[in-house]
């Protein structure tokens, strides 16, 4: 497939242009004209480009990108990092905020998904635009319970402060580093709240608005919207996709 074509369609489904990020979302370095195999991941670090060199990528897309707000010299591991892509002409590109937010591939939507929660609906706002999800369990289910279930779907241990009921039934999820939005949460009544890391600043939040707040790590609750892109990828093109995981324990 052509570079141009999968980069404008790309844009086009992420709907690239809709959101004010700091991220450069979309094409960042560009590679191979023709795109064969591709290879997905949360961050953009040197060993992620050796991965997918080693896999015999055309393409990477990532969550995290190389650049963000500012212009930055191609010097020092900032340069090597770009250079190390234009020697094995591999493309990347970035989707931040838009991947977050995406109703079908994003992280949020997506984890809700897999949680198994139903009646979604639209939670939590970024710069005028919703990004995240709230919605219900079919049938309540034990504030443990959905510690396990989330440790078993995400391979991350779930950080929880149990400030709300042991019973829970809704549940809001904004993954990466959202633990200000407990209060969002708290304020629309739901029983707890989702996201990557907490904020030492954050902790007494949860308890003191009677909310259970769960942590389950930035890296891996962004593993999602990635993965999921590489299904639609597969799915809508054929091309061959893989995952690289490179876990940061965060």
């Amino acid at each position: 497939m052509k570079l141009n074509d999968l980069v404008r369609w790309l844009d086009d489904y992420l709907m690239i242009g809709d959101y004010e990020d700091t991220s450069l979302n979309g094409l960042q370095v560009e590679g191979a004209a023709e795109v064969r195999k591709i290879a997905v991941a949360v961050d953009a670090s040197l060993n992620t480009f050796e991965q997918a060199a080693e896999l015999g990528t055309d393409m990477l897309i990532v969550h995290h990108g190389l650049f963000w707000g500012k212009p930055l010299a191609l010097s020092g591991m900032h340069g090597k990092r770009v250079r190390y892509l234009l020697e094995n002409n591999i493309s990347l590109y970035a989707a931040h905020i838009p991947l977050d937010a995406h109703k079908e591939v994003g992280n949020n939507w997506g984890l809700a998904r897999i949680l198994g929660l139903s009646a979604l609906e639209p939670f939590g706002m970024w710069r005028g635009k919703s990004i995240g999800v709230k919605g219900v369990f079919p049938n309540s289910i034990s504030l443990r319970d959905l510690a396990n279930l989330i440790e078993k779907e995400l391979g991350e241990a779930v950080l929880v402060h149990a400030g709300g009921k042991l019973e829970v039934s809704s549940l809001g999820i904004i993954t990466g580093g959202a633990a200000w939005d407990v209060v969002t949460a708290a304020n629309e009544g739901l029983d707890a709240f989702l996201t990557g890391e907490p904020k030492h600043e954050v902790f007494y939040e949860a308890f003191e608005r009677n909310i259970n707040a769960m942590y389950a790590g930035h890296y891996m609750t962004e593993t999602v919207g990635v993965n999921l892109l590489a299904d639609k990828l597969r799915h809508e093109f054929g091309l061959e996709a893989e995952f690289i995981l490179l876990p940061t324990g965060l």
